[in-house]
């Protein structure tokens, strides 16, 4: 090929558009419970309110195993409350220019952590006391559910998504068509 000519089997350019639609009112709107996401907030919230109960009962309520599960079930289910709230009431189509997909992936990698080591520790004293076997079990199915939202929250970070609202990608065609696999 001579220098200066363009390779006719690659082009060199073509258009992307990208279409994102939000609505920035805040209105209530209880659909997103029913979505993937938000059963999946929901049922972290069960995990993370039986998790709490369960080791607030024992007789060693007072330890610190059972004050760093404590920390963790409960800082959960608030975080993870506001977050719901923040879903349904569309306030995170609202600011929709903040990364939130990011900051959720954070916080599930993160609380995915937390509940492996207060889990971890509770599981530990587990065969002594039967409220600590209990939280422990809870606050594992905790971890696997937050793991699987980190997951989802990542890989829909990767794929360029938004949080919430509606993002429509086209692609138009290249202005020189590739003569097919070498």
């Amino acid at each position: 090929m001579e220098p200066g000519t363009v390779d006719p089997g690659f082009p060199d350019a073509h258009m992307t558009t990208t279409t994102t639609r939000v609505t920035p009112t805040l209105r209530f709107d209880p659909s997103y419970i029913r979505t993937i996401p938000g059963i999946i907030k929901i049922v972290e919230m069960i995990l993370n309110l039986i998790g709490y109960i369960s080791i607030s009962v024992s007789i060693n309520a007072l330890h610190s195993r059972a004050e760093w599960f404590g920390f963790v079930s409960m800082t959960g289910f608030w975080l993870t409350g506001f977050l719901l709230v923040f879903y349904v009431m569309h306030v995170i189509e609202k600011f929709h220019m903040v990364p939130w997909l990011k900051i959720e992936l954070g916080y599930t990698a993160l609380w995915t952590f937390f509940y492996f080591t207060a889990s971890l520790a509770a599981a530990l004293w587990g065969g002594y006391y039967e409220a600590y076997a209990v939280a422990a079990f809870f606050g594992f199915a905790a971890m696997l559910l937050y793991g699987a939202d980190a997951f989802l929250k990542f890989r829909a970070w990767r794929a360029g998504d938004i949080a919430q609202g509606e993002q429509t990608v086209q692609m138009g065609p290249p202005e020189l068509q590739s003569p097919g696999a070498y």
